[in-house]
């Protein structure tokens, strides 16, 4: 067999990669293969967001290393270009031991961070500020089409409603004087050999799952979490804030929300978010898609992660 390599296992909220994953590594130590899990979740960064984000606890990760999870404060900005650095050090480190890291996530541009060869420009605070401010002030429509101006085909991948990452191109614009520096390029290299993985649902079961999923976040005391996280500076959090499920548990507390208003805009908003994840994981090339039930999973799984290992390729299959 011959050097380890990196193993993503991607797809939409609800599929069971956590579990996937833990099968995964014990699977793999089964064969004297060591290997560690690496959070590709955004939200799944921060501590005390747990319910909410389906995060697996100490007591279920069957004593396999986790990495890269409660490392930010709500009240700290979660972005990829920090993210990156940190994730491919660890990827690094677990490789440099002889184990073999297997990326964990759903969150699509982290993922893509961890696994293509692109780097993302600096920030400067100054630029950025000022773009906030006048994101605040104008909304999104003139920075957009300032942005579509400079790059019409970056404005069409970011679209005209999404603030943040018009304000993000803007800035980098402004930096390196192109905002496609900050873009993922249109045919990827890897970083490193990768074996992805991608999990897959017909569209009635998922969302049914989904449903079921945010209903199940209320039970297990979501409201509770959000009041603890306020006193932890939740409301100040550029990132943490503006999480499905946490933003309308905060409308809930603050009593402009009912909690059956605040449950059915986060079962819409999952089940939106969910689609945008299946978009995006379906730009890449070479992955093997897998039914999340499928009564042969966790080996259909291991033949492949086994099989990039060794060098040869696999064939994939649309989800």
């Amino acid at each position: 067999m011959g050097a380890p390599q990196l193993i993503a296992i991607i797809g939409p909220t609800g599929t069971g990669k956590s579990e996937l994953s833990l099968n995964l590594a014990e699977a793999l130590a089964q064969r004297g293969i060591g290997a560690e899990i690496v959070n590709a979740d955004a939200m799944q960064l921060y501590r005390g967001m747990d319910i909410g984000t389906a995060k697996l606890p100490l007591s279920a990760r069957r004593g396999i290393p986790h990495h890269l999870f409660d490392i930010l404060d709500v009240d700290e900005e979660a972005t990829v270009a920090r993210y990156q650095p940190l994730a491919r050090a660890t990827v690094t480190d677990i490789l440099d031991r002889g184990k073999v890291p297997i990326l964990v996530g759903g969150s699509g541009l982290y993922v893509s961070s961890v696994l293509y060869d692109f780097q993302f420009p600096g920030s400067d605070p100054v630029i950025r500020a000022r773009l906030e401010a006048e994101l605040e002030e104008v909304g999104p429509g003139m920075l957009y089409r300032r942005l579509a101006d400079l790059d019409a085909d970056v404005a069409a991948r970011i679209g005209p409603h999404n603030g943040r990452r018009i304000v993000r191109s803007l800035e980098v614009a402004e930096i390196t004087g192109s905002p496609v520096a900050g873009m993922l390029p249109e045919e990827p290299v890897y970083w490193r050999p990768t074996r992805i993985i991608g999990l897959t649902a017909p569209r009635p079961e998922l969302t049914a799952r989904l449903d079921a999923r945010v209903l199940g976040m209320w039970e297990a005391g979501l409201l509770d979490e959000v009041r603890d996280l306020l006193d932890a500076g939740l409301e100040r959090g550029v990132t943490a804030a503006r999480a499905i499920g946490y933003a309308q548990a905060v409308k809930q507390l603050a009593g402009t929300m009912t909690q059956a208003e605040a449950i059915d805009e986060t079962q819409a908003l999952t089940r939106r978010y969910a689609r945008r994840q299946v978009s995006w994981f379906k730009r890449y090339a070479d992955i093997v898609w897998l039914d999340y039930d499928a009564s042969d999973l966790i080996g259909r799984t291991v033949a492949s992660a086994l099989e990039k290992m060794d060098g040869t390729e696999s064939g994939t299959s649309e989800p």
